[in-house]
């Protein structure tokens, strides 16, 4: 089938912005390996590690699983929003946004009361390593754009100007903590083989190669994620009912053109 060209692009039968044509192929690929992340993940710590519990040893094996899920693959998904869901309202899409964060925000939750807990019961020492520095940064700097987004992108009574202002530095930092997120698990991953085999890391015995796979895979789903929402042509079109509220806004705060400016 060949491409659709710029015109039929633009719009459906019913007026409505069509996705672009490979949109659809590289958010599905993201999916594949946020999904194969969250499987790997799954298995190591199953599989080599002994499996879940809230209690004993493998109460460490819910934290770099809850971390992956809700730093990772939920945050990632959060940026997608906005490209996947392009007939829907900017506001439908916000709460949806939203609401990703909130479960990524619990999930993520879960697995650092995890890790504190494991480690106060097995009297191991807290915050000393590069990659405990940069998730506890990575998650507290999470949850305050996620409360500054709430109040001001959700809440009634905040100003278009304000919102306006903040908007490029609410991008940035989304994409920076998403970084961030894939990184510190990088640490993570690392740290976690380096304790698991002090001396035969470099054989590459089973368990290393996973966790070397696993390393790959996150860098693989950063990458197509950050590449759908650095298009600027995938980005969310404006609606007509949208269109036409941001120039009335325009209209009001700027004035309506003389004909000499026109």
């Amino acid at each position: 089938m060949l491409p659709l060209s710029p015109s039929s692009q633009m719009e459906d039968t019913l007026g409505r912005p069509r996705s672009p044509a490979w949109l659809p192929w590289y958010v599905a690929g993201s999916q594949v390996l946020g999904l194969a992340v969250l499987a790997v993940t799954g298995a190591w710590m199953a599989h080599y590690q002994g499996g879940f519990a809230w209690e004993g040893k493998l109460q460490f094996n819910l934290h770099p699983l809850c971390m992956v899920i809700g730093m990772v693959f939920l945050c990632g998904d959060a940026l997608l929003v906005y490209r996947v869901f392009r007939n829907e309202t900017k506001r439908a899409t916000k709460i949806l946004h939203g609401i990703l964060h909130v479960f990524a925000f619990v999930i993520a939750l879960i697995g650092i009361v995890a890790v504190f807990e494991f480690h106060r019961k097995q009297h191991i020492a807290d915050m000393y390593s590069l990659h405990s520095w940069c998730g506890i940064i990575t998650f507290t700097l999470f949850f305050v754009q996620w409360i500054i987004g709430l109040v001001l992108f959700l809440f009634p009574g905040i100003s278009i100007s304000h919102r306006s202002r903040y908007k490029p530095l609410h991008i940035f930092f989304g994409v920076t903590l998403f970084i961030l997120a894939i990184g510190t698990s990088l640490l993570g991953i690392k740290e976690k083989l380096l304790f698991t085999f002090p001396s035969d890391y470099s054989r590459l015995p089973g368990e290393a190669v996973l966790g070397n796979m696993l390393g790959l895979l996150l860098i693989a789903f950063g990458m197509v994620i950050g590449y759908i929402i650095t298009r600027d042509e995938w980005k969310h079109p404006l609606l007509p009912e949208e269109q036409a509220l941001s120039m009335d806004f325009k209209r009001l705060t700027e004035g309506a053109e003389s004909p000499g400016e026109q």
